[in-house]
């Protein structure tokens, strides 16, 4: 894992990169790899990479280029495939340097142009300079589990980096809140499509590649999760013993290392599946690492302890005090480029020094839950959804209306839990689904904003770009069409919490769930295979029985746990004033100051409105951090 940087001017404009310029870019991401720095530099093109050594340690610096040199790669990410090709690559007549994958990915672009990627099997974001055909050629991994933002300007310049602040660095844009993506991004843990909260920067999709030429741009999606045609189960055991497989060989291939790995275990079934099958892949045993607080509800050590037992690894913990995590939030903040999505990103980021005092390598259980339907959420939408429709079928407009009326004037206990079903919404997806589960939904958006913001927003939807990955899939049922949604925004905010979370710590971490070959299969089967009654990720545990103990196999899903609420309210109430009702933050007129204070007042009477005062923390500081100017804290 590295990072990677380049600018592209347009052949009009008659510029020439700075190597200042690109080194400042690459530099201000070192983090992302302290073992080494590359650059590259040819009139009007420039790339920049920062090393962090995982496979061939002796040869695999970059910038790396093919044996006539005209064509110059940057790359970040791990193909765990690379070995499989060299030898048809060599009887093409591509000669080998080295043994590492960023070869093998230029030499598949020599062979197969844009085409290479349909080859490549794991997480990746790479940039290829071909000097013959004057194009660049960026690529980013199916899944998105590599970041890859970009600038392309008016006069058809084009920046891209692994971060935000290194586009920020080279004065691709002047740092402005992007209002337009506003509403996305406090409804959906971040913005749900190529925008970011930046005016002017864009992240390239996941499964799809960028070409610029003559400071023209054009944007292909190469792949897509395809949930149809359903294969048939006409023995389940054996499907069970087939995706099995398909999940052991993806963390054989996530082992490939010249370095120390190891794996962070929170004791749910995801992680201790993947300590599971590594204790019995490696010989020695394998190291895990956890993190969690002092109060109980928000922590899962036993769990994690019965599983290092269970399978013998070398275990090690952090505890983390409420000061440890506001005292380093902004940091993150800072390395996240972005308000944080999920409070976890804290907890993840001090386990990820923890880690990075053993491995340079761990691997995670993200992926799971969005592939195999193991939130709550799934099972609640689907049955709202179902009753719904029959309840709409059966019932006149007019006795609805009077039902509403109804569960309006029921005592808030009880209408706090009904105005959230079919008795009080429409049962489609946005109420059901996006409205239900959002953060700042749209209701709570409405009184929200001032009117200068609502009027710059111009009457963008918090889920419009929900509706928009929803008209892109083809899958038939109600559940796969959730997965592939969640898939594409959801499960992207969290792998970008895990990539620069971990990245900020320097060291790498990899997603066996999401092998591309163990998502295919996993997407085509029946739905049973994987919802079935109240049992989440179905296959999953029928896979590991036997294999990890009752208590982890039975126990309810957790998350990541966060004591937040009571420290808001209590010792860190002081914060909330900060941030929030402070003159420096109010004036920035962008939320109505009534509903600002009415959302404390309520946090600390009656309701929880933890997450969302959390949100609206994070855009403050990330305000104060970027548009303010007043850069990184100060550690």
């Amino acid at each position: 894992m590295c990072g990677i940087n380049g600018i592209a001017y347009s052949p009009r404009t008659g510029r020439r990169v700075d190597e200042g310029v690109v080194a400042r870019m690459r530099d201000v991401i070192s983090y992302r790899g302290p073992d080494g720095a590359g650059l590259f530099v040819d009139g009007n093109v420039g790339l920049g990479h920062r090393r962090l050594s995982i496979v061939d340690l002796a040869t695999g610096d970059q910038p790396m280029f093919n044996a006539d040199r005209s064509c110059t790669i940057v790359y970040n990410g791990e193909v765990y495939n690379h070995a499989d090709h060299r030898e048809d690559l060599i009887s093409r007549g591509y000669p080998y340097q080295s043994t590492s994958d960023t070869e093998t990915i230029l030499h598949l672009y020599e062979a197969f142009g844009a085409a290479c990627v349909h080859k490549l099997r794991g997480m990746f974001a790479f940039a290829i300079w071909d000097k013959g055909k004057q194009e660049l050629f960026i690529a980013r991994d199916r899944f998105g589990v590599k970041p890859l933002y970009y600038v392309h300007d008016g006069e058809g310049n084009l920046f891209f980096a692994s971060e935000i602040k290194a586009l920020l660095e080279a004065g691709a844009v002047k740092p402005c809140l992007n209002y337009s993506a506003l509403p996305d991004q406090l409804a959906n843990h971040g913005t749900s499509y190529d925008e970011t909260l930046f005016e002017g920067v864009r992240r390239l999709l996941p499964g799809h590649f960028l070409k610029w030429k003559d400071g023209e741009v054009r944007i292909e999606k190469y792949w897509d999760l395809e949930f149809e045609p359903k294969q048939p189960v006409a023995n389940e055991a054996d499907t069970v013993e087939e995706w099995y497989e398909l999940f052991r060989k993806s963390v054989e291939l996530r082992l490939m290392s010249d370095v120390p790995l190891g794996m962070f275990l929170s004791g749910g079934i995801d992680s201790s599946a993947i300590a599971a099958v590594m204790s019995e892949i490696v010989d020695a045993p394998i190291k895990t690492f956890s993190v969690g607080f002092k109060e109980r509800e928000a922590n899962e050590f036993e769990f994690a302890r019965l599983v290092a037992r269970k399978f013998k690894t070398d275990h090690h913990e952090i505890t983390i005090t409420p000061e440890q995590f506001f005292a380093e939030l902004p940091n993150l903040i800072w390395h996240e480029d972005e308000p944080l999505g999920f409070e976890a990103s804290v907890p993840l980021y001090f386990v990820s020094k923890l880690a990075q005092q053993h491995v340079k390598v761990v691997l995670t259980g993200e992926g799971s839950d969005e592939t195999l339907a193991g939130y709550g959420r799934y099972r609640k939408a689907l049955t709202l959804l179902d009753y719904g429709e029959k309840y709409e079928a059966l019932t006149p407009q007019l006795v609805r209306g009077a039902v509403r009326s109804g569960v309006a004037a029921l005592p808030s206990a009880l209408n706090r839990k009904l105005k959230r079903t079919f008795l009080s919404l429409d049962a489609d997806f946005e109420n059901i689904y996006f409205d239900n589960f959002s953060i700042f939904g749209k209701k709570l958006q409405d009184g929200l904003f001032a009117t200068d913001t609502i009027e710059r927003i111009s009457g963008a939807s918090p889920y419009g770009n929900l509706h928009r990955w929803l008209n892109e899939t083809e899958a038939q049922s109600t559940l796969d069409k959730l997965l592939y949604v969640d898939t594409k925004t959801y499960l992207h905010e969290l792998l970008m919490k895990q990539d620069q979370m971990s990245m900020a710590a320097s060291i790498e971490s990899r997603v066996p769930f999401l092998d591309h070959k163990l998502v295919e299969f996993t997407a085509r089967m029946p739905e049973k295979m994987k919802l079935r009654g109240r049992d989440t990720k179905w296959i999953l545990r029928r896979a590991m029985r036997g294999v990890l103990p009752r208590e982890i196999l039975d126990r309810p899903k957790m998350g990541f746990p966060v004591p937040l609420g009571d420290w808001l309210r209590q010792d860190f109430r002081h914060l909330v004033s900060e941030y929030l009702l402070s003159e420096r933050s109010l004036s920035r007129g962008i939320f109505n100051e009534t509903s600002v204070r009415n959302l404390v007042a309520e946090h600390e009477s009656k309701e929880n409105h933890t997450s969302r005062i959390f949100r609206l923390m994070n855009l403050e500081i990330w305000q104060r951090i970027f548009v303010d100017g007043e850069g990184r804290p100060e550690k």
